[in-house]
C-alpha cells in the first residue's frame, strides 16, 4: 500500500493540483453489492436480484451506481453478487465489457464463493471481508463502497476529495429524508464540521438534524475508507461473534467513537440543492420512481448527456404506433415508450413501456409499468399495475378496476399498485432475466 504523509498542508497543497480529483479516482477501488434480494419488492424479485430489476424503460438499477462510478473517472469496479444473480451477472458480461484491462480498467463480478469462510455472504461487511485478498492484490488507496438498489446520479469524485482533505479514516455520504420515513435508514448525527458523533442503524425513534423536527440525517449506504482502515475494521469484526456483520448495524457504530468519521452531505452541483436519490426497495417506490419519468421536467434527467447513463443496448426496431381508426387509434401520452413496442391500436397514458411490449386493439394501459416482452390483449383494462417480464395479459382482462377481484388473483401493495407475474397467470416460464 502506498503512504502519504499525512499532514493538513499536505491536503491543501495536492487540493491545489487541477488534477486532485482523476488522481484521487484513479487511485479507488469501487464495490458494488449487488447481492441482496430485496424482499420488500415482492415476487418482482422472485427470479432476479434486486439490483437486476429493470428500471426506467431500457436501464437495470445496477447500471446507475455503475454509470456514476464510470462518470466519475473511477475505472477500477468491483460487484459483489450472491442471490439468484444469472441476469445480473449478464447483464454486466453483455453491457459492461468495454473496459480496457491493458489500462487496468475493469469490471469484475465477485460472487460469493466462500473464499475465507466456509459460509455464504452474512451481511454487507462480510461481503467485502471474503474479498479481502482481492481488494489487496489490486493495491488502491481507497476503497469506495457503494449499494447497487439506489437510484441517483452522482459524482463520486468530489466525495473522495472531500474524505481527503479531512484525513478521514471513513466518510459516509447522507441526505436529509422525513422523519417519519426515517426508521427505515441508518440514521447519524454529526458536528458543526460535520464529523460523525452518533449512529444508529434503522431506529424506532430516529432523532431529527438539531434545530428542525420534520427531517433527520440519513446514511444513503455510500461510504469511502482509507484501504489499510478497512482492512482493521473487518478483521475485528469478523472475529466477533456477536456481530451482525454489517456495515451500517456494525462498522460504523464501531468505529466513530475512535476514528474520524465524516458525513459528506449530498447535494446537486449545479443547484447546491440536495440531489436527486431513491431507495426503490418496495412495489410502490418502484412504479413511482419510474412514473416520474414521464413527467414534463422529471427530477431525474435520463437525457443528459453530460452524465449518461450506460447500460447493455439490445439492438431493437423503433416503437410503432398502428390503426388510426375512431374506436382503436394506436397512441401514447404522457408515457415512455422503449424500442421493440407495437402499440396496434391500444391506448398508452402516464406509463413506462420497456423493450418489446405490445398493446393490442382497443386496450387501454393507464398509470403502469410494464417490463419487457410483455403482450396485453385486446380490450384489455389495466392501471396503476406493474406487470413482470414475459406477462401475457388475455382479452379483456381488467386490471386495477376491481382491488377486491385482483387480490384474489394477483398481489396489491400498500398504495395499491398490482403487481403481477407470469406466475399468477399461470405461466410456469420460470425466466431468469
Amino acid at each position: 500500500m502506498r503512504e502519504r504523509e499525512k499532514t493538513p498542508e499536505v491536503f491543501q497543497e495536492a487540493a491545489q493540483n487541477p488534477r486532485f480529483v482523476s488522481l484521487l479516482t484513479k487511485e479507488t477501488l469501487a464495490l458494488i453489492l449487488a447481492g441482496g434480494r430485496g424482499s420488500r419488492l415482492g415476487k418482482l424479485t422472485l427470479w432476479r436480484a434486486k439490483p437486476a430489476t429493470p428500471f426506467g424503460g431500457k436501464f437495470r438499477i445496477v447500471d446507475f451506481p455503475l454509470s456514476n462510478c464510470i462518470n466519475s473517472g473511477i475505472r477500477q469496479i468491483g460487484v459483489l453478487t450472491q442471490y439468484k444473480a444469472h441476469s445480473l451477472i449478464r447483464h454486466i458480461q453483455k453491457g459492461w465489457n468495454f473496459l480496457r484491462g491493458e489500462f487496468n480498467e475493469f469490471v469484475e463480478l465477485l460472487p460469493a464463493q466462500q473464499r475465507i469462510t466456509t459460509s455464504w455472504y452474512q451481511g454487507t461487511a462480510d461481503a467485502v471481508y471474503q474479498n479481502l485478498d482481492i481488494i489487496r492484490s489490486h493495491n488502491p488507496e481507497y476503497v469506495l463502497i457503494l449499494a447497487g438498489d439506489h437510484i441517483y446520479k452522482m459524482d463520486y469524485g468530489p466525495m473522495i476529495a472531500y474524505h481527503v482533505e479531512h484525513d478521514a479514516d471513513m466518510t459516509v455520504a447522507c441526505l436529509d429524508v422525513p422523519v417519519d420515513r426515517a426508521k427505515a435508514f441508518g440514521i447519524m448525527t454529526m458536528t458543526d464540521g460535520g464529523q460523525v458523533v452518533n449512529f444508529e442503524e434503522k431506529p424506532e425513534e430516529p432523532d431529527p438534524v438539531p434545530g428542525r423536527t420534520d427531517v433527520a440525517l440519513a446514511s444513503m449506504g455510500i461510504y469511502v475508507f482509507k484501504t489499510e482502515f478497512l482492512f482493521d475494521q473487518l478483521t475485528k469484526d469478523a472475529d466477533d461473534g456477536f456481530s451482525d456483520h454489517d456495515f451500517g448495524k456494525d462498522i460504523i457504530p464501531a468505529v466513530i467513537e475512535n476514528s474520524r468519521v465524516m458525513a459528506y452531505p449530498y447535494r446537486d452541483p449545479r443547484t447546491g440543492e440536495q440531489g436527486y436519490w431513491r431507495d426503490v426497495g418496495t412495489v410502490d417506490a418502484f412504479w413511482s420512481a419510474n412514473l416520474e419519468l414521464t413527467g414534463v421536467t422529471p427530477e431525474l434527467n435520463i437525457y443528459d448527456t453530460e452524465w449518461p447513463i450506460w447500460t447493455y443496448q439490445e439492438q431493437l426496431p423503433p416503437a410503432k404506433f398502428v390503426f388510426d381508426d375512431a374506436d382503436r387509434r394506436g397512441m401514447a401520452v404522457d408515457s415512455m415508450v422503449s424500442g421493440g413496442c407495437i402499440i396496434s391500436g391500444g391506448y398508452v397514458r402516464n406509463s413506462v413501456l420497456f423493450s418489446n411490449v405490445t398493446v393490442q386493439s382497443r386496450a387501454q394501459v393507464l398509470d403502469s409499468v410494464i417490463l419487457p416482452d410483455v403482450e396485453i390483449g385486446a380490450g384489455a383494462h389495466v392501471q396503476k399495475a406493474v406487470l413482470d417480464r414475459g406477462c401475457r395479459i388475455p382479452e379483456g382482462m381488467e386490471i386495477g378496476v376491481d382491488p377486491e377481484k385482483d387480490r384474489q388473483r394477483f398481489d396489491v401493495s400498500p398504495g395499491g399498485v398490482v403487481l403481477i407475474t407470469p406466475e399468477m397467470l399461470g405461466l410456469q416460464i420460470h425466466h431468469v432475466r
